[in-house]
């Protein structure tokens, strides 16, 4: 069975701001340095990308600067996500255009679609655009949770190719495969599950750790990957405490102080978000010892 074209350790990668402004530079070196360091496929402008308060100038910007840096040794996937389906099928377009392997599209936020209205979504995307579509599904961010049976009958459509899962539910991600047979990709979109989601029939993970640690994520899925799970278990204990530091506080505040201690990028983010918490700093830096990087404590 030929290997789907999704796999492995894809970034999702944080968009870095100078002075209000989108840093192409910055951006451009944490593209060229996850490629050297091992990732399988980068994701801009998704969450962690904090596309929510980007323009459509600047997420349209910020995708042709990855697959510009990328060009062509890993796969990217751009996200596209919105809650109006005319919005979404413009941002595939453009990724369409210039160069995008996939689109990584959010199920519908705020307005609350049925989950007949979620498959007319991504049927209509289906439709309008030639273009492999991840659905992501993040039921804690969107107020809404695409079904198993819904996932079931989108992977028959022929751009639908598979499914970032951030539900952390792994009895899920077995009657996923099940349902929605051997060839539909399936992702982990939650880092401290990856692991085991791989165990379940996973094909790897979208990871905001691997923004901080690539090459540790990328050996550690990898393992995962060719049944050695016992190596992968030492790379999960290396990483586990930084997987969950990264998020204890909004998310990609925790992952930008991280960055920025390793001289990559700055701390500053987007309002409503703010930069991460002094509160939370040290545990972060912590976690960071633990996994093996050597940064001040202070």
């Amino acid at each position: 069975m030929p290997q789907p074209l999704f796999r492995g350790v894809l970034t999702a990668l944080v968009t870095p701001f100078r002075d209000g402004a989108v840093d192409e530079a910055a951006f451009r070196s944490l593209v060229k340095r996850q490629i050297e360091r091992g990732v399988h496929g980068l994701v801009p402008v998704g969450t962690t990308g904090e596309t929510a308060t980007l323009s459509h100038a600047e997420h349209k910007r910020v995708v042709e600067l990855c697959i510009e840096e990328a060009a062509g040794r890993v796969p990217v996937i751009a996200g596209c996500g919105s809650n109006a389906t005319a919005e979404a099928i413009d941002l595939m377009r453009h990724a369409k255009a210039v160069g995008a392997h996939g689109a990584l599209v959010v199920t519908p936020y705020y307005n609350r679609p049925s989950q007949e209205g979620l498959y007319r979504h991504y049927a209509a995307l289906n439709d309008a655009v030639e273009l492999p579509i991840l659905v992501y599904n993040v039921p804690s961010r969107t107020a809404g949770d695409i079904s198993n049976e819904t996932l079931a009958r989108l992977a028959k459509l022929p751009n639908i190719v598979g499914v970032k899962d951030a539900t952390g539910d792994l009895a899920r991600a077995s009657l996923m495969r099940l349902m929605c047979g051997e060839d539909f990709v399936m992702l982990s979109g939650d880092d401290p599950t990856a692991l085991g989601y791989i165990a379940h029939g996973g094909h790897g993970c979208i990871s905001v750790t691997s923004n901080v640690m690539p090459g540790s994520c990328a050996k550690m899925v990898e393992a995962a990957l060719a049944g050695d799970f016992a190596g992968a278990l030492v790379w999960q204990d290396k990483l586990i405490r930084l997987h969950k530091a990264l998020f204890l506080d909004a998310s990609p505040s925790p992952t930008k102080f991280a960055l920025a201690k390793l001289g990559l990028c700055g701390e500053e983010v987007r309002l409503p978000l703010v930069p991460c918490a002094d509160a939370v700093k040290p545990a972060i830096l912590d976690a960071l010892h633990a996994a093996g990087i050597e940064v001040p404590l202070s």
